[in-house]
């Protein structure tokens, strides 16, 4: 099975953030890694998540499906606000690769995408 590392740290901005640093490829094999420790996150009190991608090498539509689901998992009931970017997940320094599959699938119309993870910190 394949690997994808998972470190996640907290860091204190106006709100904790949990940042997960990941390292490897989000596909179909690891895509279910990641959706556990969102959700166990989530269950623990997390409310924002930085996803630092600088370490991914790829992404395919099963790791999308799973940034989805956690955009919609720490969405909750709250309405978008009338912004179209989520306040609540964001990420930091993706490969150009992964930068690349994030515009083509519009995931950069909704998720904010930072290039200094204390720039991504103070945004929350």
């Amino acid at each position: 099975m394949e690997e994808l590392d998972i470190i996640i740290s907290q860091e204190q901005g106006r709100v904790p953030v949990a940042v997960f640093h990941l390292k490897g490829r989000l596909n179909l094999g690891t895509a279910e890694q990641l959706q556990a420790k969102a959700q166990s996150a989530v269950e623990s009190g997390a409310r924002y998540v930085l996803l630092d991608l600088g370490d991914v090498l790829s992404v395919t539509s099963a790791g999308l499906r799973v940034l989805h689901q956690m955009y919609q998992m720490l969405r909750g009931d709250s309405p978008a606000e009338g912004a179209p970017r989520s306040p609540y997940l964001k990420l930091l320094n993706p490969t150009p690769d992964v930068r690349r599959v994030l515009h083509i699938a519009g995931f950069d119309m909704f998720l904010e995408v930072h290039d200094n993870l204390k720039d991504a910190i103070m945004s929350f």
